[in-house]
């Protein structure tokens, strides 16, 4: 027998016959599954065993076998199937494949240039009072003058305000802020349309009304919007990454979170939304917001994230944004 697909290394293809062998296959997979192809003789027959060989679905002919393995138990968050093909033929020893397939999980949304703020905004930025944004933010293709509620001080190539730790920049500063601008705009595009492409784990869940709900890594898609109505928990490890693909807006209520548990970090969480976002009175959000129209926050309401929006974002009074690095 011989493993075709994928192409094996020097040491998978092993002719039956003289003492027993180990052939090692690996293969790494991004999705919910994997096909294997294989040849052998109609003499010879194939069992499957070892830890993952209930994840293994056989089909194909006496000849060209095929070996479809079930990975979404490790799909979102990486890890390994592993299972081994036992092939026998009267009169030989047996030839024992280990099939190795690694998942690599879930990989962060890359936000280029763009992850440099805590708000970048094409249109507009404005803020109630007392508001404070720890990171810097930014305005493009909009000038200045459409960042409003800030009290900004003009010093050369950006600006500063009392309500932002960090500078605030716009396309009509200095050099070299105009193109340092229009790399981080599209970088913020790009990065939309990656989250907005990823596979996903999970579809439509819940409907899209996640309140109170807990969610492990992964990429989620939903059709319609998505509602945050009671407390939200991303729960897993330090390196998992959440996205949620939105195809409408999200909606959170006055006063709720979106809590994070057993060390998710909110540079690893992605919301991609097409519509609206709009993160209520009292409310706690945690991520970064890709979206492909205006972002707003209300009175009193938290960000550990960047709201990276391809028009306008606007803070009510006393509203916090810390840039999660």
């Amino acid at each position: 027998m011989a493993l075709t697909t994928p192409a094996p290394d020097a040491n998978d293809t092993i002719a039956v016959g003289g003492a027993t062998m180990t052939g090692n296959v690996n293969v790494v997979n991004t999705t919910a599954s994997v096909v294997i192809t294989g040849t052998k003789l109609a003499s010879q027959s194939v069992v499957v065993g070892g830890a993952a060989s209930g994840n293994v679905v056989v089909t194909g002919t006496a000849t060209a076998p095929i070996y479809t393995v079930d990975t979404s138990s490790v799909a979102a968050t990486g890890g390994s199937e592993v299972f081994t093909l036992t092939v026998s033929e009267a009169g030989k020893s047996n030839i024992v494949y280990t099939v190795t397939v690694v998942v690599a999980g879930v990989t962060a949304v890359n936000l280029g240039t763009a992850q440099n703020y805590a708000i970048l905004a094409e249109s507009g930025i404005s803020s109630g009072a007392s508001s404070a944004i720890t990171g810097d933010i930014a305005i493009s293709p909009a000038a200045a003058s459409f960042i409003t509620g800030f009290g900004l001080a003009l010093n050369g190539t950006y600006s500063t305000s009392a309500l932002v730790t960090g500078n605030v920049y716009a396309s009509d500063y200095t050099p070299p802020t105009p193109a340092n601008l229009t790399t981080a705009v599209g970088d913020m595009g790009t990065a939309y349309t990656d989250a907005a492409g990823r596979t996903p784990n999970y579809t439509e869940l819940y409907s899209g009304d996640i309140s109170g709900r807990t969610l492990t890594s992964g990429v989620y898609k939903w059709s319609t919007g998505v509602q945050i109505n009671t407390d939200v928990t991303l729960s897993g490890g330090a390196n998992d990454v959440f996205i949620f693909e939105i195809a409408g807006g999200i909606t959170q209520a006055s006063s709720t979170h979106v809590n994070l548990t057993g060390g998710v970090q909110a540079k690893n969480v992605f919301w991609q939304s097409a519509s609206t976002v709009a993160i209520g009175t009292g409310a706690q959000f945690e991520g970064n917001v890709l979206g492909m129209t205006n972002i707003t926050m209300g009175t009193g309401a938290s960000i550990t994230g960047r709201l990276l929006a391809q028009t306008a974002v606007t803070l009510g009074a006393n509203c916090t944004v810390i840039a999660a690095n």
